[in-house]
């Protein structure tokens, strides 16, 4: 039979036996997979294909039920190139794009909308002006005229 003191072991050693094999993976898979980021931006591959390349290995070799987002790969990669320092050396000067500038997107964005807008807004006076246009044109031909009798 079961005791609360057999059910305590039981359970901390799940617990442990689970911590560690749903954290190794993800580890190992970030740590690859920084490798394969700065391995390919240190051959002179663009930034897009590079991640890419990393993001889809981190993907994959990660278990469990969730997908690892793009920011949960890009904290690992960078985790690991600020751990091993030594090692990746090089790709410190490539992180900055693994975060662009969320200020500046956010910036570009609100320009984009505000474009929008204007068009919008500015296509509206256009057509309005056609209408009276249009409209003061069926007027003048359904005037009257003094000398048709």
């Amino acid at each position: 039979m079961l005791t609360v003191k057999n059910l305590k072991i039981f359970f901390l050693l799940l617990g442990f036996l689970t911590h560690f094999s749903l954290l190794t993976p993800r580890v190992y898979a970030g740590s690859f997979g920084a490798e394969i980021f700065c391995t390919m931006r240190d051959g002179g591959n663009d930034h897009e294909s590079s991640w890419e390349a990393a993001y889809s290995y981190i993907k994959r070799q990660k278990g469990g039920f969730f997908k690892t987002s793009p920011k949960q790969a890009a904290a690992q990669i960078i985790e690991t190139v600020v751990r091993e320092k030594d090692k990746f050396s090089g790709c410190v000067e490539y992180l900055d794009k693994l975060y662009p500038d969320r200020e500046l997107q956010r910036k570009l964005e609100r320009e984009e909308k505000e474009n929008k807008i204007k068009a919008i807004e500015k296509e509206n006076k256009l057509k309005k002006i056609e209408d009276f246009i249009e409209e003061e044109n069926t007027i003048n031909e359904d005037s009257f005229d003094r000398y048709d009798y």
